[in-house]
């Protein structure tokens, strides 16, 4: 098959790219209303872009009358944001914190999610959360449909245990991220497999400290 994107409307590009460039890593945003409400909305467009600086991008699409979401009306505004990785055990919460709430609402109170300060944002970050990223914003892109924000990450927060800071590796065997396949379906990240090493069933290998 060839499709030539010119010939095909916005929704139907989005549609075959986001179902075809899968699964995609997903942020659990976190961002503060002018009026301190603190709002958590789930982005799959997003990724790692770098290290030096470390930096990280989140895509926001517009609402449909071409005005802004929370998360980007707020990051705008503070310049702030924490990024968090879902895994299987809040993932269902994190969907449910994609559910239309009014701006004086909190999706974290509303999926039963608890937060505490960070150390360098405003934004506070999740507790349940196995990952966060506190994040200062680096440069702000704008398509028509679109506001891309890169953050520049200040702090890392982790789950007692999930690193290694002497040797600084992440023990990968105990770190169940979940991916975006797609609408509403979700990938898990268990099935994992090794490319040119001897990587047994059951074993710890390479792969899981990397």
């Amino acid at each position: 098959m060839d499709i030539n994107f010119a010939t095909l409307t916005e929704y139907q590009r989005y549609k075959l790219m986001a179902s075809l460039i899968v699964p995609r890593p997903i942020a659990l945003v976190t961002t503060l209303s002018e009026t301190g409400v603190v709002n958590a909305a789930p982005f799959s467009m997003f990724n790692m872009l770098g290290e030096e600086p470390p930096i990280v991008m989140i895509s926001v699409n517009r609402k449909k009358d071409g005005g802004l979401k929370d998360t980007a009306n707020n990051i705008v505004r503070s310049k702030e944001f924490v990024v968090h990785i879902a895994d299987e055990e809040i993932a269902e919460k994190m969907h449910r914190c994609g559910d239309a709430l009014p701006a004086d609402a909190s999706e974290l109170v509303h999926v039963g999610l608890t937060h505490e300060p960070s150390n360098a944002v405003a934004p506070p970050r999740i507790v349940e959360a196995p990952v966060a990223f506190e994040c200062r914003l680096w440069e702000l892109l704008e398509t028509e449909s679109r506001q891309i924000f890169i953050g520049e990450v200040l702090w890392l927060h982790a789950r007692d245990g999930l690193i290694d800071t002497e040797r600084w590796r992440v023990r990968l065997q105990d770190f169940f991220p979940v991916g975006r396949f797609g609408a509403s379906f979700y990938t898990r990240t268990r099935d994992r497999f090794v490319i040119g090493a001897d990587g047994g069933e059951g074993r710890t290998t390479s792969i899981d400290e990397i």
